[in-house]
């Protein structure tokens, strides 16, 4: 049996030609800053995020924990979105490592610039920990994959740095952001002063991300991804990847968007909870009513005829898609899902 695997675009396997170029890839030992393959990612992403500077680093958890070092102190606040990846996914690792607490603001992963006020506690409080971060995720991965609106992220930004707030952005996958409002990575990009991209997601690198923002910034990076032991010696081999996928382009993620709503519509049609508004980019989430089978039934049935996604919850369902699944993999999968939900 074929499996069509949408539990998450981090599944996805390099292509033959991506391993190619991995192959092939000049290296050198990365510390020394003497890896030619790193260093031109480096330049190319800070490039496309309009930064002066980036740094690659393993994984996107590590990404967010080496923002968290580089703009604020230990018992900080930080205001974030509704179910935020940094505080819901990366096992306790902000509290461990920043020694930082988080305040939510608004809902679905989405807040305003009075949200953020509303949040804000100031630096000279006897009593509350200073607001010293305000954290957008962009796209917001527990919201639905939505959009972030970009006016609502300058407003934000800018009432975060008068009140003399650093500003950082998760953006994981901020490649389907961009593709989905018609924005350039570096318009969505710009109001932050630390910046984080995936390109393990999307874009379909087997491993790295990237921290972006000013050269300052980036000299303190590269000590706290030592710190977190994330520090690399011909990684060459993996940032080669990545510059093969931006050679491809990122508009292929449109196909995964559509492939995306194309499953939600079926969905909807089962009795399950789901926003079609929030089905912006490529994730899908449902919620089961009371009335129908629990997420660890239907992630069972949904398996059994070769279909994967993932419970968020006891009664959330997640599916995402990726550049390894077509829309005939999507439409046979939204068959299997809503037979899964609707079975008795």
């Amino acid at each position: 049996m074929r499996h069509i695997d949408l539990r998450s675009d981090t599944v996805t396997v390099p292509s033959a030609a991506m391993r190619a170029a991995m192959a092939a890839a000049p290296v050198g030992d990365d510390q020394y800053g003497e890896d030619p393959s790193v260093n031109r990612l480096q330049e190319r992403v800070a490039a496309l995020l309009g930064k002066e500077a980036a740094l690659f680093v393993p994984s996107g958890t590590m990404a967010n924990q080496i923002g968290l070092q580089l703009l604020t102190q230990p018992g900080d606040e930080v205001v974030v979105g509704a179910e935020a990846h940094i505080t819901w996914h990366e096992a306790g690792a902000s509290a461990f490592n920043a020694g930082v607490q988080f305040v939510v603001a608004g809902a679905g992963g989405l807040f305003s610039a009075a949200d953020f006020q509303a949040a804000f506690k100031p630096d000279n409080h006897v009593v509350f920990p200073p607001t010293s971060l305000v954290c957008i995720e962009n796209t917001h991965n527990r919201g639905g994959g939505v959009v972030f609106p970009q006016a609502d992220v300058v407003t934000i930004c800018d009432a975060a740095h008068a009140a003399g707030c650093k500003t950082y952005l998760d953006g994981a996958r901020l490649f389907n952001a961009a593709v989905a409002s018609g924005r350039s990575l570096a318009e969505l990009a710009a109001p932050f002063d630390v910046v984080s991209v995936a390109l393990s997601k999307g874009l379909g690198c087997p491993v790295g991300s990237l921290v972006a923002g000013s050269r300052q910034h980036m000299l303190r990076a590269v000590r706290a991804r030592r710190r977190f032991g994330g520090a690399m010696r011909q990684s060459g081999i993996l940032a080669a990847a990545g510059t093969y996928a931006l050679d491809r382009g990122f508009d292929h993620l449109a196909v995964d968007h559509a492939n995306a709503r194309l499953l939600a519509e079926r969905i909807a049609q089962t009795g399950a909870e789901i926003d079609l508004a929030t089905v912006q980019t490529n994730i899908v989430i449902f919620r089961l009513p009371a009335h129908l089978p629990d997420a660890a039934t239907v992630v069972r049935r949904a398996g059994e005829q070769g279909v994967l996604v993932s419970a968020f919850a006891p009664r959330t369902v997640r599916a995402t898609t990726h550049l390894n699944v077509d829309a005939a993999d999507c439409q046979h999968a939204a068959e299997v899902l809503a037979g899964a939900i609707t079975a008795s």
